[in-house]
């Protein structure tokens, strides 16, 4: 079975040379190949996969569904584990073994997340992570057969994981293949819902789910703190240029005059003279002394509206 999972990895990385054609992203140098993985996934998913996974939300009841999922995360914490240590996060791994240990025993097997109930956090850690963490890139974006979106080194970081899996040692076959089914069936279910984002907007589900996946990722290797991407830090420098809409720009370093709150406002008889006694045009007078003087503040937002600098960097940076 160890082999048969090798297989779609083997195939993405030996097929990195054969795919040509224009590309759009530089992280997806494949998307030909991508694009016909991912239909063939889709397919897949379509006639067989996504109908049972609907099935079996129909037919299990919550509670035993939920002890299937336990049990495979709580397998998946040996791998977690073993990632913290590499990556040198001992006081975690300390506390994901204890985890482990915890809901092995007590929670019997992993049935019960009696561990999560005692405080011991669950966490995601892989050798993909583990490899970004001492420096290496993603590398091309892949779609692996059956698997779906993963990148080069997250499909190395795949099958390492693979090697001291639980459910790679269990020696009798039939067994060992249905818990892997058990073990897709119970994850593809619960994603059922949140699929709908995918049917209902307007969008390219292909780069949808391969933005959304690096993203996470990178999320994932910098512990939900990932470094700013470099056009955030020319946002923030625009900030500075961003001109302020519907006002001439010969008139933005001019401040707006208020009259003094002393000065009686003008009538309506004065507002509209005749038009033979139509006053003619004179210089501005400077303000008062004692005069309050209201500048246009560009760098608050006013009401529920965005700050004109924020929107304007985001215009001329194609965010919006």
């Amino acid at each position: 079975m160890n082999a048969l999972r090798a297989i779609p990895v083997a195939a993405a990385i030996v097929l990195t040379g054969c795919a040509s054609g224009p590309t759009k992203n530089p992280v997806d140098p494949l998307e030909p190949l991508n694009r016909g993985i991912y239909r063939f996934n889709e397919g897949m998913d379509r006639a067989v996969v996504k109908p049972v996974a609907k099935a079996y939300n129909t037919v299990v009841p919550p509670p035993v569904k939920m002890m299937a999922s336990n049990f495979f995360s709580n397998l998946d914490d040996v791998i977690v584990t073993a990632n913290d240590v590499l990556q040198l996060k001992l006081k975690q791994g300390l506390a994901d073994g204890a985890r482990f240990v915890v809901n092995s025993t007590v929670g019997i097997y992993g049935l019960v997340d009696v561990g999560s109930m005692i405080g011991l956090e669950k966490h995601n850690e892989d050798f993909g992570q583990t490899l970004g963490k001492w420096g290496v890139g993603n590398g091309p974006y892949l779609v692996l057969p059956v698997l779906g979106p993963s990148t080069l080194r997250d499909s190395i970081g795949l099958y390492v994981d693979g090697r001291p899996s639980k459910l790679r040692r269990i020696t009798h076959m039939r067994t060992r293949n249905e818990l892997y089914a058990l073990k897709a069936v119970s994850r593809r279910s619960q994603i059922l819902e949140s699929e709908k984002v995918l049917e209902e907007a307007i969008i390219d589900p292909y780069e949808f789910i391969r933005d959304a996946y690096l993203m996470r990722r990178r999320s994932l290797v910098y512990d939900g703190n990932p470094p700013r991407e470099e056009y955030d830090e020319e946002i923030e420098e625009n900030y500075d240029k961003a001109p302020i809409h519907n006002i001439p720009s010969s008139q933005q370093d001019v401040a707006p005059v208020i009259p003094p709150a002393d000065k009686p406002a003008p009538s309506v008889s004065d507002a509209a003279p005749s038009a033979g006694n139509a006053p003619q045009p004179t210089a501005a007078a400077a303000p008062p002394e004692n005069s309050t003087v209201q500048t246009a503040d560009i760098s608050q937002p006013a009401g529920d509206q965005p700050g004109v600098r924020k929107v304007w960097a985001s215009q001329s940076n194609s965010i919006y």
